[in-house]
């Protein structure tokens, strides 16, 4: 099966975004909200996760179940760009419209993965 060009697009966006969680993990987790625990675990599972979904959603008898995955995840790191509003440190010198643009740019992300659905 053939999917369209963009939904490997989609794929390699999240399979560099997990790769980053590796080569930058520090910058991951300044982001995380403090009242998570171990941030430095929960940055490394965050970027397996991304990596398996960017290679998952092409498969096509794990797309469906991959499309509700990455849907859910961009819900759960939705904590983390409110988080990032909360003060000055949590933006990481993010600029704060930049942080509120971001919040739509998510319902974008999930948005563009459900559309993947009818493929």
């Amino acid at each position: 099966m053939t999917y369209p060009w963009h939904l490997y697009i989609m794929s390699v966006m999240y399979l560099l975004a997990g790769i980053m969680h590796f080569i930058k993990p520090k910058m991951y987790m300044r982001i995380m909200p403090s009242y998570l625990p171990n941030h430095k675990l929960l940055v490394y599972f965050s970027g397996i996760v991304e990596v398996l979904l960017a290679i998952t959603i092409c498969i096509p008898s794990l797309k469906t179940i991959s499309i509700y995955a990455i849907i859910t995840m961009l819900t759960v790191f939705l904590m983390v760009h409110f988080y990032m509003l909360s003060s000055k440190k949590a933006s990481a010198g993010i600029p704060k419209w930049a942080l509120i643009l971001r919040i739509p740019l998510q319902f974008g992300l999930m948005y563009w993965a459900f559309y993947y659905l009818k493929f």
